[in-house]
């Protein structure tokens, strides 16, 4: 991977940082491919615009996916739990964060055994009506999970690979499934809605980290200002696309779109997945250029 110092490669001034989910946004809720906004993401790079991923995905997909989209930049796991910021990346080490193997890195929420514990002591009476992927882990092995989630075992291991947090497919009702949110709620855990999984974790959200790392991008550049767009297409994007300067919403063909209390720099796609992504950032880039 190009570890390449940012110093080298200038931010854009005025600072323009992209924020993005990735299933269903920036990648095909299907396939998975990225294909359709290639070419917008060589078009940020040269333009020295950070494309930032924020998704409930783990640290250990992110190394291969990176590698793929040609992406050096900093990376948000797990829903806001961790963010991890490649060494040499900004010109000034950033203070008090924990090394771990070629990143520095802020760890906002407690290991995934904590949240495994507290679905085993507590959630007894709705245990027929939901799966964990350590619980189908252990009773399928990765086959399992892979056929859950379309992806390949490969790919599959990784997801499983989780460090803060715990993903939840739930088979009950809606009304079930109520009563179990207010359950985890009532005992701690952050519960969030992804477009496939609901997700039991720490008090994170991906609104939070965004503000975390836009700060470290700030302190950096010595700006007091910059403009963010934040693009997702579920409820646990909902945070970030509140906090950022624009919102840029992907059409899913899979569920609602997230409901937003903002209106002001908002948009929609009108197409789905990286096809959305591609054109809702080009318009963003019309506005802001």
């Amino acid at each position: 991977m190009n570890k390449k110092p940012v110093s080298d490669n200038p931010f854009s001034l005025p600072l323009k940082l992209i924020f993005t989910d990735l299933d269903g946004s920036l990648l095909d809720h299907h396939s998975y491919s990225f294909k359709p906004a290639e070419k917008m993401l060589g078009e940020l790079e040269l333009q020295g615009i950070p494309v930032i991923p924020i998704t409930s995905k783990t640290m250990a997909e992110l190394g291969p996916l990176r590698d793929q989209l040609k992406n050096r930049h900093p990376f948000i796991v797990e829903n806001g739990a961790a963010i991890y910021i490649p060494k040499n990346y900004f010109s000034q080490q950033p203070e008090n964060l924990k090394a771990i193997a070629d990143y520095w890195v802020i760890e906002n929420a407690a290991p995934r055994d904590n949240w495994l514990h507290l679905l085993h002591s507590h959630a007894a009476e709705f245990s027929a009506e939901y799966q964990t992927f350590n619980s189908i882990f252990q009773q399928q092995g990765v086959a399992g999970i892979a056929q859950l989630t379309g992806l390949d075992t490969n790919v599959a291991e990784l997801a499983n690979k989780r460090d803060y947090s715990e993903p939840v497919h739930w088979t009950g009702t809606e009304d079930r499934k109520k009563l179990f949110v207010k359950k985890m709620r009532s005992l701690g855990a952050t519960v969030l809605q992804g477009g496939r999984f609901l997700n039991i974790g720490g008090a994170t959200d991906k609104g939070r980290a965004l503000l975390q790392l836009q700060k470290l991008y700030l302190q950096q550049a010595k700006t007091n200002h910059c403009q963010t767009l934040a693009i997702g297409d579920s409820g646990n994007d909902i945070s970030m696309l509140e906090m950022a300067s624009s919102a840029l919403v992907i059409k899913s063909d899979n569920h609602s779109p997230p409901q937003l209390t903002r209106s002001e720099n908002t948009s929609i796609s009108t197409r789905t997945g990286p096809f959305g992504w591609a054109d809702g950032v080009a318009e963003w880039l019309q506005i802001h250029n």
